[in-house]
């Protein structure tokens, strides 16, 4: 029976060797590759084309969520199982929206991690016990609703940018971090603030410190 091939990427080594000692009791499943960070997944996909990838959400050089979106664009066929220490819905969705398998808390790797493969595998998609409830709830609004998820209306770089601004950048600062100019970096503030309906400067930060953009973004 040929294994399960799956490639481990996230940027903590000694969370990559649990996983993979905890894998490595299976005897269908193999460790076939290993990645540091999103660049270097992308180019080990190169040579390397697994059934799996488990994927930290926060990882170097490209995140979780924009690496998710250019594998299934490159190679749809590869399952992504997403590993995350966020209980936040919003990561959640922002996950699944960019064509993610699954969603497993890091805290529940230990427990749910063979459990979580399993499900991916046979073409489910798998959500930790914690955001399954928050995600059934949310589907029972969508019945009574509009239909639509409530996914955070940001793209990946408004997101990025809030970020900054949340924490007290110039809008040449930014630009500079990004490599894009100020006149962009304006631009996307604009569409920000209208997007989210807010005005004033504090706004913004209050909203980015309450969405926890200001620890990460993904």
């Amino acid at each position: 029976m040929t294994p399960y091939r799956i490639v481990l990427a996230d940027d903590h080594i000694l969370l990559r060797r649990g996983i993979k000692q905890i894998l490595e009791t299976s005897a269908d499943m193999k460790v076939v590759g290993e990645a540091g960070d999103g660049l270097d997944l992308l180019n080990l996909l190169k040579t390397i084309t697994p059934d799996m990838i488990i994927l930290d959400i926060s990882m170097p050089n490209l995140r979780g969520v924009e690496a998710t979106r250019e594998i299934k664009m490159i190679y749809p066929e590869i399952k992504i199982l997403i590993l995350s220490m966020h209980k936040k819905k919003e990561y959640l969705y922002h996950v699944l929206s960019a064509g993610a398998n699954g969603y497993l808390l890091k805290e529940d790797t230990d427990t749910e991690l063979f459990s979580a493969i399993k499900t991916v595998r046979e073409d489910g998609i798998y959500v930790s016990p914690h955001l399954s409830k928050e995600l059934t709830r949310d589907f029972i609004k969508i019945w009574k609703g509009n239909g639509k998820l409530p996914v955070e209306p940001l793209t990946t770089r408004e997101r990025e940018i809030l970020k900054f601004i949340a924490e007290g950048k110039s809008s040449r600062e930014v630009a500079e971090l990004l490599f894009i100019s100020p006149r962009t970096v304006q631009h996307h503030r604009a569409n920000i603030m209208q997007k989210l309906n807010l005005k004033k400067t504090a706004d913004l930060v209050k909203y980015a410190i309450r969405k926890g953009y200001t620890s990460d973004i993904s």
